[in-house]
């Protein structure tokens, strides 16, 4: 899903934090890339908790991670 979809410029410090939080949760969670919906899944998630305000990435980690548990 494009980030046009969600109505927000992102800096490219927040991309690269964007990027290593997916990048780990995708590791943790054993998402290989042929798995493209869940990986979707998760981008669209960590996306929406970023804007949502959590902003600093050990907390997104936790926040997410805490979710793909439940």
């Amino acid at each position: 899903m494009p980030l046009a979809h969600y109505g927000a410029a992102y800096q490219p410090a927040d991309l690269d934090l964007l990027q290593r939080v997916f990048d780990r949760l995708c590791g943790e969670c054993h998402l290989a890339l042929k798995d493209r919906e869940k990986r979707e899944q998760l981008a669209a998630e960590v996306i929406r908790v970023f804007d949502d305000g959590i902003t600093a990435e050990a907390e997104l980690l936790r926040v997410i991670s805490k979710r793909q548990e439940q």
